[in-house]
């Protein structure tokens, strides 16, 4: 799913005066099992994420989010993994500073639930077809 230019432009009003992780292609991010603790927003570049042993797989773009389950449970393990596909730069945010940033632009926190609800909205349709072209033969 395509970010609007308006989540792209928050994620980066949100990076402002803060460290961004740098990432080059092919670096990893997280693997499955992993303990997280943030989320990632895509500031530049492109990052892959796989799970169910490659078989499922998407790519974030400039102005999405991922790892957002960190936030969410406390012992939280990660699920796929993520691996750049281009260099570029994250910003992390843990539980505290995501709080913080909904404060300062409340706009983020709808905009990252667009974004989620439009990455599962495309899982569901691209699985089903899946399933369905299984099922065919």
């Amino acid at each position: 799913m395509e970010p609007s230019n308006i989540e792209l432009q928050t994620f980066r009003n949100l990076a402002q005066g803060r460290a961004l992780r740098q990432m080059q292609a092919g670096d990893v991010i997280f693997q499955p099992g992993e303990s997280g603790d943030c989320l990632y927003c895509v500031v530049e570049g492109r990052v892959g994420i796989e799970w169910a042993d490659g078989r499922l797989s998407e790519t974030i773009e400039p102005g999405c989010s991922f790892g957002v389950g960190a936030l969410v449970e406390p012992q939280h393990r990660r699920f796929g993994t993520a691996t750049a596909l281009t260099d570029g730069q994250l910003l992390e945010m843990n539980r505290e500073e995501f709080l913080l940033a909904i404060q300062e632009l409340p706009m983020f926190a709808l905009e990252m639930l667009n974004d989620l609800d439009g990455r599962l909205r495309d899982l569901k349709i691209r699985t089903s077809a899946e399933a369905s072209d299984g099922n065919a033969g």
